[in-house]
């Protein structure tokens, strides 16, 4: 092969006629113009930003993310409304005293691959992908033990870094999660709640045959009955003051969809007064946390994920230590066990999150978003990006 300066356009131009070259040049430069135009277009990005130290959000124009050697450049589609997010938006005492705007937030998304750093080599680009939002430091003692799900080092998108609620989002490599073909974007766009689910529901105790309390039902403890019927549950009780979301419990699965109140009684009727087997507090309510503690079996699992809003007062004799009982604080996802538990119940069909979704919106609405999950009649929101 000989190589020259000349570029393909140029070769073929001079076998034209000169009023067909000044066709040919004037198509050549339209197009390197549409390709400029849409480079300069997408230099600057939508994102919707945490401004500054107080309540909202604002949506504008960032700088397009630039990649690392390591990262890859992901295109969002869909990403899912989170507690967190709406805790940064009001501004609450947990905000500020864990955010430093100004940040993109956003946590929870699906995309495609775009862009790929020159030292990524199991990414391509074109690949239908979420991610895991913690990055941690992968030398720790913890991360080096498997337990790289409470790095002391660790990094939340869209809490200490730049998240995605963007059209576009740089993620390492190493945190990048493909995704089935048969999974939507919209599915994978809420992997991140869905891993804390699956992580409080499995980890440590085999469901098949137990009986299990759900103690709040927001979109986890939903996406939990949903898992626990999926893991072969011999009984799911759900509790929760919402009826809207009792409704989601019995939809995914519950035996039983009870107040707070008549949680004591389904336990009693449904275990012949012994108490469950597991409870999965997702709350974070002190009542509901006792009520956990009271409605295990002894011997048995207390897996907590709610996040009480200021310490409260525990009776570890009574409560934990004279009853035997086993209980396992959540954080976030197994790295990355949890995520292939995930993609095995997905493939299995017997699980499926979709009925949870019951909001969408376009990344504009943000203030829309945010009123219905502090309205309490939706399940799981999520953005529509792209």
């Amino acid at each position: 092969m000989v190589l020259t300066n000349r570029s393909p356009c140029d070769a073929t131009r001079t076998s034209l006629a000169p009023s067909d070259q000044r066709v040919f040049g004037h198509v050549a430069r339209r197009a390197r113009w549409l390709v400029s135009l849409r480079e300069s277009s997408e230099a600057h990005v939508r994102a919707l930003v945490k401004e500054t130290a107080g309540p909202g959000f604002t949506l504008r124009d960032v700088p397009r993310p630039v990649i690392r050697d390591d990262e890859v450049l992901i295109k969002v589609r869909r990403a899912g409304v989170c507690g967190t997010d709406v805790h940064i938006y009001d501004w609450d005492a947990w905000a500020q005293g864990r955010c430093r705007p100004p940040f993109t937030v956003g946590h929870e998304f699906a995309g495609d691959v775009v862009q790929v750093g020159s030292l990524v080599n199991d990414v391509r680009e074109g690949d239908r992908v979420t991610a895991e939002g913690h990055i941690v430091c992968g030398r720790c003692h913890l991360c080096r033990t498997g337990n790289a799900h409470v790095c002391p080092n660790t990094r939340i998108i869209g809490v200490d870094r730049d998240g995605c609620f963007a059209d576009y989002i740089a993620m390492p490599t190493s945190n990048v999660w493909h995704l089935d073909d048969a999974v939507s974007y919209e599915v994978g766009g809420i992997h991140d709640p869905m891993g804390n689910a699956f992580h409080t529901a499995l980890v440590g105790t085999e469901i098949s045959g137990k009986t299990v309390l759900v103690t709040g039902c927001g979109p986890i403890g939903i996406f939990a009955v949903g898992i626990c019927k999926a893991a072969g549950a011999s009984r799911i009780i759900a509790s929760d003051v919402n009826q809207t979301r009792l409704e989601l419990a019995r939809a995914m699965g519950a035996h039983d969809a009870v107040t707070p109140q008549d949680a004591e009684q389904a336990v009693k009727a449904a275990t012949n007064g012994l108490g469950v087997d597991v409870v999965l507090e997702m709350s974070g309510v002190p009542s509901a946390i006792h009520q956990a503690f009271a409605l295990v079996r002894v011997g048995g699992r207390v897996q907590m994920l709610g996040i009480p809003a200021k310490p409260m007062e525990v009776n570890f004799a009574t409560e934990i230590i004279f009853k035997g009982i086993t209980v396992y604080g959540v954080v976030g996802r197994r790295m990355y066990d949890t995520w292939i538990q995930m993609t095995q119940f997905l493939r299995s069909g017997q699980f499926d999150p979709t009925p949870v979704i019951t909001h969408r919106f376009p990344l504009e609405q943000f203030d829309d978003a945010i009123a219905a999950i502090k309205g309490g009649a939706a399940g799981k929101v999520v953005f529509e990006i792209s």
